[in-house]
């Protein structure tokens, strides 16, 4: 049920996992809560990240229908830092801002014909072979493009979701290319065993240098390097070094690059006040998601970089809580009208 309003009213950037569940604890306390997002439907990496066949959308769709019952509203097609600021946010009255917009722009290989056709990166490879097109953007709709020849360039979990859902789309050889060994990957192994069992396959210590386009100028095949593990770099992991003169090629109708991501610097860069790694991440206190800019609170993979998406809901939910605080201080601080003196 929803609970008795409060009179007051945040804003959430960003309508991901910390931005949900930072929405949900503030709906308990009473407050309004508006969620504005750059994609046409909320729910974020839930949505337009994580594949059918690992989250089905009927679930978050769910979830999404009772924070409205509860009272939550949702505003799409709205790029904060772009369409609107945070500055005019609290011009329309919002008394504090929530940023989860998570760190969702792809990492690039900066090699040559990285954009050559039929190279994609894994954010739209997956948007647009997993999401219904209702709800994206008319640029992204329509199936990726593929041939029969897939390779994918990463190790992480998105590597995996790239891997099976070229299967799905009828790749008949689907290739993870690796540049160092599998104890080192960063994925799960449980995400990997499923893609094996669906028909992936996996060629370790192995770093691409080039995509070499066809006749036709769409890419033809990915010229790789074999690598050798060498001293351990700053994630503690052996730093995969190459061996000269091993160049070989792999042929690949397809090539989808799953390297991580970097967050989305707009926000900083359009926020008076508010504080950010040279990188890109937003300063935030980790109990309290409080900034460098009062009345803004942040959490989520926008703070931590790319994490797991439990870590991003406890950040929202701590971030609720900071918010409450904030505001409660606020009423406290409020001058109130003068008694009359006495007679």
């Amino acid at each position: 049920m929803p609970a008795q309003k409060n009179g007051h009213r945040v804003a959430i950037v960003g309508a991901g996992p910390a931005g949900l569940s930072c929405a949900e604890q503030l709906l308990q306390k009473g407050y309004d809560v508006t969620l504005f997002d750059a994609k046409p439907a909320p729910g974020g990496l839930l949505t337009y990240g994580i594949p059918n066949f690992k989250l089905p959308k009927d679930v978050v769709f769910a979830r999404w229908e009772d924070l409205e019952r509860a009272g939550a509203k949702f505003v799409g097609s709205t790029y904060i830092g772009k369409d609107k600021t945070i500055d005019e946010l609290f011009e329309e009255g919002f008394e504090a801002v929530f940023v989860g917009v998570g760190a969702e722009i792809d990492a690039p290989m900066n090699v040559e014909g990285e954009d050559l056709p039929g190279v994609y990166k894994a954010t739209e490879y997956l948007i647009r072979a997993n999401v219904d097109p209702a709800i994206l953007p008319p640029d992204m709709r329509g199936k990726p493009e593929i041939g029969e020849k897939v390779v994918v360039v990463g190790g992480g979990d998105t590597a995996s979701d790239c891997l099976r859902s070229s299967l799905r789309l009828g790749a008949k050889e689907v290739t993870c290319v690796y540049r160092r060994t599998e104890k080192e990957m960063p994925g799960g192994r449980k995400d990997r065993k499923l893609a094996r069992a669906e028909g992936a396959t996996y060629q370790f210590l192995t770093q691409p240098v080039r995509f070499i386009a066809g006749e036709d100028g769409r890419v033809a095949a990915v010229e790789c390097i074999r690598m050798e593990l060498g001293e351990p770099d700053e994630s503690g992991r052996r730093r995969p070094v190459p061996i000269e003169g091993s160049n070989f090629i792999i042929e690949a109708d397809t090539v989808v690059l799953a390297l991580g991501y970097w967050p989305d610097e707009t926000i900083g860069k359009t926020t008076p006040g508010l504080k950010t790694h040279k990188w890109g991440l937003i300063i935030a206190d980790e109990e309290t998601g409080a900034t460098t800019r009062p009345g803004v609170f942040a959490g989520g993979d926008d703070v931590t970089g790319p994490s797991l998406v439990v870590t991003a809901v406890a950040a929202g939910r701590r971030a609720a809580r900071g918010i409450d605080e904030y505001i409660r201080s606020l009423e406290q601080s409020e001058p109130t009208e003068a008694l009359p003196a006495a007679v």
